[in-house]
């Protein structure tokens, strides 16, 4: 799969050289798969975040929208704007200003800019930017070496690009998001969906890079032998068809890996281990609060960048709904 991303990588950049698509960076593995802790072969997606940045003559800014009622997701818009090119040396080509040249020059002589591409309004537009992404991988898949060996079958999305892969023995789901980063840090704003509909110009802010980039740090300081992924694993398979969902047993074992020493993980503390999760679980159902890992926790590993307001946040609480619900907090400790 990561062939694959990094083949595409270097097909965008050939295909969108000077063009006014937003620029492609290398895709960056994200959950469960590139973190280690799939719980079903069968089951695994491969998830990979494609970061943009703006394009010659551009610029993104990311806009907050303000929400009472989005308690565990920021949602952002990026708004595009245009940026005067009269002195850009630096292009190195004959590229006409889209502030100051005339309009007729500019249709006659020049591709349109971003706004008139992929936005609504000022704003990036996730679907649009979808059906774009679609068309580009069905287009550059047959120069791919992979295509002489694999059939590409592509599925139905409207806020990022999935496909799926296949050999005759193998076969591998993938997902392209793409997203913006907030500065030069492991936070991105994506085109991922967080509740049933998501406006198109809306780009909710997305922690699944700077999750994956603690796991990479755990692998590098853990033993050989260490078995917290296995913990994981454990859990996960364990609570199938539970009201816990997946993502509430990861967050509290990053934030035992946070507190518990890597060497601590070992065969020998195997068995301790699975205890201390599942006494953190019940403990959190008691308290109806589970805090977001990322979020507010000022305790993260130095190699983890995190935007100043999101590591100064409150600390959304994953169990909030059970605070507000007694049936459901009844079920939760029942289920427990």
């Amino acid at each position: 799969v990561t062939d694959l991303m990094d083949n595409y990588t270097i097909y965008f950049g050939h295909v969108l050289a000077n063009s006014f698509y937003p620029v492609l960076q290398r895709a960056i593995g994200v959950g469960s798969a590139f973190e280690g802790w799939s719980p079903r072969e069968e089951d695994v997606v491969y998830q990979v975040l494609i970061p943009m940045t703006p394009p010659r003559g551009h610029s993104f800014h990311l806009e907050e929208l303000q929400s009472a009622e989005q308690r565990q997701v920021r949602n952002f818009r990026v708004r595009v704007q245009l940026e005067c090119t009269c002195t850009g040396e630096q292009q190195g080509e004959d590229m006409l200003c889209f502030l100051h040249s005339p309009e007729e020059e500019l249709r006659s002589n020049q591709d349109p800019s971003l706004l008139d591409t992929l936005c609504t309004g000022s704003y990036l537009d996730v679907q649009k930017t979808a059906r774009w992404f679609y068309q580009l991988v069905k287009a550059i898949w047959p120069a791919l070496p992979q295509s002489h060996i694999w059939h590409l079958t592509l599925l139905p999305s409207r806020r990022f690009c999935q496909f799926k892969v296949t050999n005759g023995k193998e076969s591998f789901r993938i997902e392209m998001l793409f997203g913006v980063r907030r500065g030069d840090s492991h936070i991105f704003v994506s085109s991922q969906p967080r509740e049933a509909y998501t406006q198109s110009t809306t780009w909710p802010e997305t922690y699944a890079v700077a999750e994956t980039e603690f796991f990479k740090y755990i692998a590098r300081q853990a033993p050989p032998d260490s078995l917290h992924l296995r913990c994981l694993q454990f859990f996960i398979q364990l609570q199938l068809g539970i009201g816990f969902s997946t993502y509430t047993m990861k967050t509290i074992v990053m934030h035992l890996l946070n507190t518990v020493p890597v060497s601590h993980w070992c065969r020998r503390h195997f068995l301790r281990r699975l205890i201390d999760i599942s006494e953190r679980l019940y403990l959190s159902l008691q308290l109806k609060c589970l805090n977001h890992f990322i979020v507010g926790n000022r305790r993260l590993p130095v190699e983890i960048s995190l935007p100043q307001d999101v590591q100064m946040a409150e600390p959304p609480n994953l169990f909030h709904h059970l605070a507000t619900d007694a049936v459901a907090h009844s079920q939760g400790i029942s289920e427990y």
